[in-house]
């Protein structure tokens, strides 16, 4: 099973930028797609965005991110990002990164099954 790790989490004010990392070891980094989630405590967990494997490199993104972030994968690096532009208070949370074995992503958290610890991101207004 591939372990993941977050960072590059943080305070930033509103309109500002930030690239999360999810470093991936255990498996083969190139053959999962790599979803990114948020949470807010008492909420139910928000997709993000989702790369798929290393073939199709197809990518979606949560409508209340589109057109703001982008999700990217090195796979020489066994490594996702999340560059994220144009940050806004809502946009304050707990981002995980997550791997679904499939290789072909989904907006649906129960599709995944390795998750990080996750990475704070509070955006000051």
């Amino acid at each position: 099973q591939v372990q993941l790790v977050e960072s590059g989490g943080g305070l930033v004010q509103a309109g500002g930028s930030l690239r999360l990392s999810c470093a991936a070891s255990g498996h083969t980094f190139s053959n999962y797609a790599i979803g990114w989630f948020r949470q807010v405590t008492g909420k139910e967990r928000e997709f993000v965005a989702c790369i798929s494997w290393s073939g199709g490199r197809s990518t979606y993104y949560g409508d209340s991110v589109k057109g703001r972030f982008t999700i990217s994968r090195d796979n020489t690096k066994n490594t996702a990002y999340l560059q994220m532009r144009s940050l806004k208070p809502e946009d304050t949370a707990v981002y995980y990164c997550a791997a679904e074995i499939s290789g072909l992503g989904s907006k649906n958290p129960t599709d995944f099954h390795s998750w990080g610890q996750g990475t704070q991101v509070t955006v000051s207004s």
